[in-house]
């Protein structure tokens, strides 16, 4: 079975590729490249219709039921512009936030430092995040604003406990929130980034309170349209949230040396491994609730650096043990 999927490999790869795709009596154009996976020819999809991924069922001629594989790239099946895909799925008109709706948390893996910069400087990731930086526009909130650092913050297991049940969305918030965002607010612009799909992140927030706290502002929201997927020689094909798309959208604002990202899965930032913290999951909200300070503890860090010039020195790793009068001495001497 291998030789016939490796003899199915089409011409192909970075060369980009129109296709039409038939949704509810309508066609749809996407334009996609060899190096994308089936994945990400969802997300495209999810552009012209507001079909999420997870809906989606894709019908295409000879091909079977290689198109039900995400990781798939696009270079290994006979796709044609001559053909038509046909799409089955229903938008998300009313959607349900609870633990059945929110998307499932893969197990997370290390990834050696080695690897993650052989990921990052890889030339076909790297022309992902160019594609991605001239599709995908990041929508404001609230103004940037001068002489902020910036971070970006996931949501699920980072700020809310997403799989447990409650009657109040409030009591699966992770303690310390508001207290957080109001205290980082003060030398970072936040914005919030998201593997799921933006109404469930709008609805999330407005649940949590956070898009009308008056001690603080989201500058802005991303969700997964934003992410890319890379590939691993080691782990292989996955998605993960590239800071270089805010940096190239808000170069006056953002770059590596005054950005930080906490998320609960390391893979997250695979792209720009140096400017992520990876924060402890909160997870069985009812149980930890009374014992989770992870938040007071980030403040408290958050602060220590925040007169760094250069953030992207820091090994977020050890942010507990950090000592910022030792880093400046050890750094400026």
């Amino acid at each position: 079975m291998a030789s016939e999927s490796s003899s199915a490999v089409s011409p192909m790869t970075v060369e980009e590729l129109t296709l039409a795709v038939k949704w509810s009596g309508k066609e749809h154009t996407v334009r996609v490249c060899g190096d994308d996976t089936v994945g990400e020819l969802k997300r495209r999809i999810c552009e012209v219709t507001n079909v999420l991924p997870k809906r989606q069922k894709l019908l295409y001629p000879k091909v079977g039921a290689k198109l039900a594989d995400d990781s798939l790239l696009l270079s290994q099946i006979p796709l044609k512009s001559s053909f038509k895909m046909t799409m089955i799925g229903t938008v998300e008109d009313d959607i349900i936030v609870d633990q059945v709706e929110s998307p499932d948390i893969i197990d997370d893996f290390e990834i050696e430092q080695d690897e993650a910069v052989d990921i990052k400087d890889k030339e076909i990731n790297k022309e992902k995040l160019r594609r991605r930086i001239a599709q995908h526009k990041i929508v404001l909130r609230n103004p940037c604003r001068e002489g902020k650092k910036l971070l970006v913050l996931d949501i699920d297991y980072t700020l809310f406990d997403h799989r447990s049940t409650a009657e109040n969305p409030l009591e699966l918030m992770r303690p310390y929130l508001h207290e957080f965002l109001s205290a980082a607010y003060a030398a970072y612009d936040i914005m919030i980034w998201s593997a799921t799909s933006m109404k469930w992140v709008e609805v999330k927030m407005k649940q949590l309170g956070v898009l009308n706290n008056p001690n603080y502002k989201i500058t802005a929201m991303l969700d997964h349209m934003a992410m890319i997927t890379v590939q691993s020689d080691h782990y292989g094909v996955f998605d993960c949230k590239p800071l270089g798309l805010i940096w190239a959208h808000f170069p006056e604002f953002y770059s590596p040396k005054n950005t930080i990202m906490f998320d609960d899965l390391r893979r997250n930032f695979v792209m720009n491994p140096q400017n992520g913290l990876p924060i402890k999951p909160f997870r069985k909200a009812h149980a930890n609730r009374s014992s989770d300070d992870e938040l007071m503890k980030l403040t408290q860090y958050l602060f220590a650096i925040s007169d760094l010039d250069d953030l992207s020195v820091l090994d977020h790793k050890r942010w507990e043990s950090f000592d910022g009068v030792s880093f400046k001495k050890h750094r400026y001497s």
